[in-house]
């Protein structure tokens, strides 16, 4: 673990202490870029592990951001429903220009804009999770009941 955070993980921290959410940014040697590798890396069960994934709005051509448990898949068409519009997939550069950060360290708060964020409720069950915290290699631990207050994020079935 790095006492050293680069610039991405750095605004990350920042954002969590600016919303008084006392955890700790760590940076490991070993990639944290999907479920199974962050589990791994931290020692926890992949359920616990929040991926944001961010796609795309039909409509608008805006960001969503859905949070969803390492072990689930989104079920894009039950999001789209919710949002009354078809969901696109997108790209390394869409999800940069919307989030600041790069596929693999998307963190669920901290964005370059607001974000229309939905929470896997599923999550809930858990007393905590680790999500990305601005690099492939970053994450932190946080309530996953803190988590949706931290993002303003609706809860909802996503899988």
């Amino acid at each position: 673990m790095s006492e050293t955070l680069p610039d991405s993980a750095r605004t990350v921290q920042e954002v969590l202490r600016a919303k008084g959410i006392e955890a700790r940014v760590m940076v490991l040697p070993q990639s944290t870029r999907t479920a199974k590798e962050a589990a791994q890396a931290v020692g926890c069960e992949v359920a616990q592990i929040a991926k944001s994934i961010i796609f795309k709005r039909a409509d608008t051509q805006q960001a969503v951001l859905v949070i969803t448990s390492g072990v689930n898949r989104v079920d894009e068409k039950r999001v789209a429903a919710h949002l009354g519009t078809e969901l696109l997939k997108a790209d390394a550069d869409f999800v940069r220009a919307a989030t600041g950060f790069a596929i693999g360290g998307v963190p669920p708060l901290g964005h370059r804009t607001p974000i229309e964020t939905l929470i896997d409720e599923t999550l809930l069950a858990l007393d905590s999770v680790w999500a990305a915290a601005g690099t492939p290699n970053a994450l932190f631990s946080i309530g996953a009941r803190q988590l949706v207050a931290a993002t303003g994020g609706h809860v909802m079935v996503v899988a």
